[in-house]
Parts: C-alpha cells; structure tokens; sequence
C-alpha cells in the first residue's frame, strides 16, 4: 500500500502527534508499506528525506514553537506528488493540513482518513485566552463535526475521544486504535549516569514528568501537589523534561511556592539515550493533564519499569483502567501527594508496580496498533469503493 500522509505538525518540532506519526510510518515500511508525508519545513537544517516533503512556512502567532505551512506551496502539491500512485491519505492535524488532505484525495481520487489526535475543546482556551471559554467549546465542537463528516474514516486514539465525539454528535465511520510505543526504544537507560550529570544524589527520592512544557498539561497542578508532598518528603525533586510556551510561568510558580530547590527544568532531552535514562532516574513518573487524548508517556515510563502515578482523565483513563503499574490518583493536590507519598515510601509496591508496568506496556506495543490500522485502511478503501459505484448506479 502506498500511503500518503499530511500534517501541520512534525519534527522537530517536538510533541505528541510528532512522536506518533513516526511510529506509524516505522511499523508501516518495517511491514512493506510505503508512506510519503507532507509536513512543515521549520528552518532548523532539517535533515533532506526522500519520502517527507517539506513545504516553507511562517511561525504562528502565539505559538511560536509552531509553523503555519505557506498555502501557495501546498496548492503546488499536485505537481510535486504527479507521477506517483497513492492508495489513501491520512490526516493527523485539523489545520491546512486538513484541507490539503481533502484536496490530494480528489486529485488522486482516493479515500481520506484523519486521526483525531487533540482535545481540542480544552486545547484552545489556553492559547486564545481572550474570548470566552464557552465560545471556543463551541466553536470547537462545531469545527470537529463538520471536519469529520467530510473524511472517508476517523481513527480516534482513546475510548474518552469516542466518548467526546460521540457528544459532538459526529457520526463517521470510525476506529479507536492507539499509536502504541516502539518497546525496542525503551528497553535500558542509563539512571546513574543521569543523576550524576545532573548532580542528584542516589538515594535522593525522584519524581519526573515528561512531555510539553505547555499549559493544556496542567504541570501548575504538579507544582502544588509538590508543595504538599515537601512537608513530609522535604528532599523530594520533580524533574520537568521538555520545552514549551509554559515554561516562563512555571519558573515563576516555582519561585513562588518556595519549590527552587525541589524542582529541575532539564529541557528537551535526545530521545534515544537521554530521555530514557530521565525515566529511570526516578522513582515514579507524574503526570496530571486533563487534555491528553492518549498519554504516550505514560507508556515509556511503563516500558521502563517506572510506576506511574497520574489523573485518569481523557485518554489516560484507557491506559491506567487495569490498574496494572500504577496508582490513579484523585485530581486535587493534597490527595495526589498521599498516593505519590506512598509509592515513593513503600518499596515493596514500588518494585510490584515496576514489574506489572513493564508488562502492562507489552499489550501497546507499536507493530500491533500499525496492523490494526492496516486493516483501517483496508476497510476504509472498501467503504470508498462501494461509494463510488452506487454514484455510477
């Protein structure tokens, strides 16, 4: 199958539909496939790839981190792709990419499929802040019933996102299936090697969260759940790994809530030695966002025999439901840092949920999810067909 894949979003710029879209395109060719994709050109000496296209753009407004793909350069598409054959394009972004999709599929005259990959609802008040949070649900909502009524087939990662389109009164043909994660890429890490970079003592008791240092994660949330966990763990640290809009602010939460010494900003770390040895550096993995479609994260923690704490909300909820590897905890401050307090305290758990979380993480692994896709795919094609054909009836 020849796949062509369109997106507003992909390294390096760093975040989770990045991390997802390569995963599938990995299983997909490592299965025979082969996948072209049509992403954003950031200026940033990104490395020439024979199947990525890479179209110039501008940064977006409030987001710098972003880049908004020029629209003359898309409408050239056609001519850049003539000459290949392509059996179906998937969407992974509700932007231009949107609209390209839907353009390359009549040109080639090919279903169209999109994965939803971002709550939006929730998403967009923190970076339009200006209007009214009941306008923009609104707006989001209506936006993502028309866009996914004019696709051939909607794959949703999490039961939750079923449960909020299903809300939304969207109708389509649709599949829930998660991207999973490459277990190969988290199989060892180097903790020591970690803590002694980063001058943190060994016995020295750790927390991390990984991800988008960005507002939608709810990491203020961490920081005050910290500030209650400091008064009967006062040596306790949080490593926040990963860059984003929110960082100024947070800094300054940190600053205010007396957390300096308690809380280390490490940045975006390399993915193949450093982000996993950031992993096992701590005692437990943290997460708390009300926005996540899915948790990918939640996942490389588990890989790594790290037990998770964390909210089950959205998409988490789907990975923590067996309860396999982690604790779910309660979405207020003072009831995380007891669960927190006692995964960190009670060794003979910790080492429990070390090992169910290594084996909870086998049932995501990548090559499954990319087979169930494959078989998406396959239907979607057939749904298209008989389509077409009572058209010509």
């Amino acid at each position: 199958m020849n796949i062509l894949m369109v997106s507003d979003v992909y390294f390096p710029r760093v975040n989770g539909v990045s991390t997802s879209i390569m995963t599938l395109r990995r299983e997909l060719k490592a299965f025979g496939h082969t996948v072209t994709l049509v992403v954003p050109a950031y200026g940033m000496d990104e490395p020439e790839e024979a199947d990525i296209v890479r179209i110039k753009g501008r940064p977006v407004l409030m987001d710098p981190e972003d880049r908004l793909m020029s629209t003359a350069a898309l409408k050239s598409l056609p001519q850049i792709l003539s000459g290949q054959t392509f059996d179906l394009v998937h969407i992974h972004t509700p932007f231009l990419a949107h609209y390209t999709g839907l353009d390359l599929a009549k040109t080639f005259n090919i279903p169209c499929v999109e994965t939803y990959h971002t709550f939006f609802e929730e998403y967009l008040y923190h970076y339009i802040p200006f209007l009214p949070k009941a306008l923009m649900r609104y707006a989001a909502r209506h936006f993502s019933r028309r866009q996914c009524a004019q696709v051939d087939g909607l794959i949703l990662p999490s039961i939750a996102m079923d449960e909020a389109l299903t809300r939304y009164g969207v109708r389509a043909f649709s599949k829930i299936i998660p991207t999973g994660i490459e277990l190969s890429d988290f199989s060892h890490c180097d903790p020591a090697g970690f803590r002694q970079k980063h001058n943190i003592a060994a016995d020295r008791q750790v927390v991390v969260y990984v991800g988008r240092v960005a507002f939608e994660k709810n990491i203020e949330f961490l920081l005050l759940m910290l500030s209650q966990l400091r008064h009967t763990m006062p040596d306790v640290l949080l490593i926040i790994a990963g860059e984003g809009p929110a960082e100024a602010k947070l800094r300054k939460t940190v600053e205010g809530l007396n957390l300096t010494a308690n809380v280390l900003f490490v940045g975006y770390l390399e993915r193949a030695t450093e982000l996993p040895a950031c992993y096992c550096a701590g005692d437990a993995f943290v997460f708390a966002s009300r926005t996540e479609t899915q948790g990918l994260v939640l996942l490389e923690a588990m890989a790594l025999g790290v037990p998770v704490v964390s909210t089950a909300v959205m998409g988490t909820r789907d990975i923590l439901a067996a309860g396999r590897g982690c604790r779910v905890a309660e979405d207020n401050p003072v009831a995380f840092a007891a669960t927190l307090q006692e995964v960190l305290t009670d060794h003979e758990l910790r080492a429990r949920l070390s090992v169910e979380a290594k084996q909870h993480a086998l049932d995501w692994s990548a090559p499954q999810m990319a087979q169930q896709m494959l078989g998406f795919y396959e239907m979607a094609q057939q749904q298209f067909a008989n389509t077409a054909q009572l058209a010509e009836a």
